[in-house]
């Protein structure tokens, strides 16, 4: 390929390919998520309670297209800005939020089971490898080279709850051979939580504070315990005493986590990492209307709908605000 010569024989130089969407961070697939993990909620809400089918199916349906318009700005940046998704994966921190893409393939097939079994099963098992070999990746990077402690922030929990996420929508595929592959994730996912919310837990006690745009994530830390209760509910078809006890373990560090963060639209300026919130939120939500239908008590169900109120109330505003930011292009000074 020769270059280009003007009129006055000096070399024309190719301009370079501008990045795209080079600021924008993979973390905010973690909107997918809350709003997947919301759209359950209400499913779950509506087979038990008798609420109309329209919201879960507004939210799936919102989900999925936020997956695709985030997956097509992601896949740009990682065209035409590679240096900074390497960057961003390499980092000790916000590289474990690229665990929020496998994570969401994994929880597409809720949406797209009634629009084709087949890409449900598609999606579900490229989710599935990918966050496989993410969390393989991931562990033996912790593994192979020192990290400070304060390094450990709640997004480390990130790669535990993707493996835990695995067995969710596997019933649902009937897909042969998933139950090993279900139970293998679900024993990973729960043995690496314990210490993992052991070192974040101390670091958060005898460390600095969280930086404000990081405070939002505290929130994940409910995580394993909601969705580890869903995925052994799942895997093993039952609510039994292990199931409680992680359900319980979730509502107590659900109730000091809001109480943490209730001032947070006071004391810090909104950033898209407050979508870390939204998926907590909602497997919290998910896992208490699990949880009511086995309990089949008032105070039980009270509890369920109480969470997904609050569960709704913030991915709303969460999502509203985010449109508000697009539309006045203030995407990349939130995203920062």
């Amino acid at each position: 390929m020769t270059t280009p010569v003007v009129a006055d024989g000096t070399a024309q130089v190719a301009p370079l390919r501008r990045p795209l969407f080079d600021y924008l961070p993979v973390g905010l697939f973690g909107s997918v998520m809350g709003l997947m993990g919301l759209g359950v909620g209400w499913r779950l809400a509506g087979a038990r309670h008798g609420f109309t089918t329209l919201i879960a199916d507004t939210i799936g349906w919102t989900a999925l297209a936020a997956f695709v318009v985030l997956a097509l700005a992601y896949g740009a940046k990682a065209v035409t800005a590679r240096p900074a998704v390497l960057s961003e994966f390499r980092h000790p921190i916000a590289g474990n939020l690229f665990g929020t893409v496998p994570i969401s393939l994994l929880l597409l097939p809720f949406v797209l089971q009634g629009l084709s079994p087949r890409l449900a099963a598609t999606a579900w098992i490229l989710g599935a490898a990918g966050m496989l070999v993410f969390a393989f990746l991931i562990v033996s990077r912790w593994m192979g080279s020192r990290h400070q402690l304060a390094h450990a922030t709640p997004a480390w929990i990130v790669p535990v709850v993707g493996l835990l996420d695995v067995p969710l929508a596997a019933p649902s595929l009937g897909l042969p051979h998933t139950q090993a592959l279900a139970m293998f994730s679900l024993s990973v996912g729960l043995f690496f939580a314990v210490p993992l919310f052991t070192l974040i837990f101390a670091r958060l006690v005898f460390e600095e504070p969280l930086a404000p745009a990081q405070r939002p994530t505290l929130m994940i830390l409910v995580a394993p315990f909601a969705v580890g209760f869903s995925s052994y509910v799942a895997t093993v078809g039952r609510v039994d005493a292990f199931a409680e006890a992680l359900f319980f373990v979730a509502l107590f560090v659900f109730a000091i986590l809001v109480g943490r963060l209730r001032d947070l639209p006071r004391c810090c300026p909104f950033r898209v990492s407050w979508w870390a919130v939204s998926f907590p939120m909602a497997a919290m939500a998910v896992a208490a209307l699990r949880y009511a239908g086995h309990a089949g008590t008032i105070a039980a169900d009270i509890l369920a709908v109480l969470l997904l109120g609050l569960a709704t109330v913030t991915i709303a505003g969460l999502a509203l605000r985010t449109v508000l930011g697009i539309a006045r292009g203030e995407l990349r000074e939130l995203a920062s």
